[in-house]
């Protein structure tokens, strides 16, 4: 059964028990399992997480993954866990598990942060409470209702004959090259986001440009629209801010690229399989 999101428990607990993600400032808890034979990393029922004994947040149920009910908790900034468990940050998360439990664990992260930064009303600063039937936080002072955040960001694979252009990012912890990417401004279209963060960044004017697909990204509450564009003019020149290096890649000389989970190798992969197919 695939992961079926929802805001309200079912009258009945899952027969399967329940599986739960639990996320601090340094990653997703997760314990070391090698009862197969083979080492790999597993998420905790509500047992073995209360068995920790580790300060967190109430469980927030958010769904159903492989008949089992999921909870999503907030752990306190320090703790400490015995040999066998560990925090796993995105990294990490990215090699220990399939791209639908990178997904879910995604989906907890959102709805954290959402359940963390509105317990007060923005408005008039009166606690905020849950409304039961939706993803909702209301002010039972001043009614404001508070949704979870979507920060909508474009992501461009810029193409020139048949090379692209890729870049890499100076707060990437691993020095691997990427496609471009950018939040939008109060007032912009993601066509206008595009243009000026791919001339903030790297100095280049691009023409015509093509919708590839999006991602939900929630760490905290990104979501990424992705592009293809076509170079029309300007030689790069990057930032030296958020942009380290920028190159035109050929499919023959590639650097190191983004791991297969995300868009921007999706996108990547799409133009190596367009110019190797011609």
């Amino acid at each position: 059964m695939p992961f079926v999101l929802a805001v309200q428990p079912p009258a009945e607990p899952s027969t399967a028990g329940n599986v739960w993600f639990a996320i601090g400032r340094r990653g997703l808890l997760a314990r070391r399992d090698t009862s197969e034979g083979r080492e790999r990393w597993a998420l905790p029922d509500e047992a073995a997480f209360r068995a920790l004994g580790i300060p967190h947040e109430p469980g927030i149920f958010f769904g159903r993954f492989v008949d089992r009910d999921a909870f999503a908790s907030s752990l306190a900034d320090k703790v400490t866990l015995p040999e066998g468990w560990a925090l796993l940050g995105l990294r990490d998360l990215v090699e220990a598990f399939d791209e639908e439990t990178f997904a879910i664990a995604g989906h907890a992260s959102h709805i954290l942060d959402w359940a963390t930064t509105s317990r007060f009303c923005g408005r008039c600063g009166a606690r905020a409470e849950r409304v039961p039937a939706e993803w909702c936080m209301r002010c039972p002072a001043c009614s404001l209702m508070t949704y979870p955040r979507i920060s909508p960001a474009v992501i461009v694979l810029i193409r020139r004959g048949d090379q692209a252009l890729l870049a890499r990012n100076a707060r990437f912890p691993l020095p691997f090259y990427s496609t471009l990417a950018g939040f939008s401004n109060i007032g912009e279209t993601l066509e206008e986001t595009l243009r000026r963060e791919v001339f903030e960044e790297v100095g280049v004017r691009v023409g015509s440009l093509r919708y590839f697909g999006s991602q939900p990204w929630p760490f905290p509450n990104s979501l990424m629209v992705g592009f293809t564009a076509e170079w029309e003019s300007g030689e790069i020149t990057v930032d030296h801010d958020e942009i380290a290096d920028a190159v035109w890649a050929s499919v023959d000389a590639l650097p190191l690229v983004p791991p297969r989970i995300s868009i921007a190798r999706r996108m990547i992969d799409a133009w190596i399989g367009e110019v190797r197919s011609r």
